[in-house]
């Protein structure tokens, strides 16, 4: 099992920076894929980045260029670096972690980023 717990939401204005955190703890060895989602108000759930396997980095078109992901595997913490924010941007944002050889997918309770016109 692996637990996520996300911290580093708020309020801020549009132009502004903000870094989300995600403490991962548990059997963290078993994550294959780590990364970010977001769900605003009325829409889907959207793939903003993630890690994978060899360290490669991805990221959804909306945040290509603004955001940056990264980790600290010391710490069994994943960062979201948000930087040039949007009022589009504003969302419930949710840590993901995949197991793949179980088929496992993990979530973590989600920080709400609210982003001012």
């Amino acid at each position: 099992q692996v637990q996520l717990v996300e911290s580093g939401g708020g309020f801020v204005q549009a132009g502004g920076s903000l870094r989300l955190s995600c403490a991962a703890s548990g059997s963290t060895f078993s994550l294959n894929v780590v990364g970010w989602y977001r769900q605003a108000p009325g829409k889907q759930r959207e793939f903003v980045a993630r890690i994978s396997s060899g360290d490669r980095l991805d990221y959804g078109v909306s945040v290509k260029g603004r955001f940056t992901i990264s980790r600290d595997s010391a710490k069994n913490t994943l960062y979201l670096q948000m930087n040039s924010l949007k009022p589009e941007d504003t969302a419930v944002y949710y840590c993901n972690g995949r197991d793949n050889l179980r088929g496992l997918n993990y979530w973590g309770q989600g920080t709400q980023v609210t982003v001012s016109s």
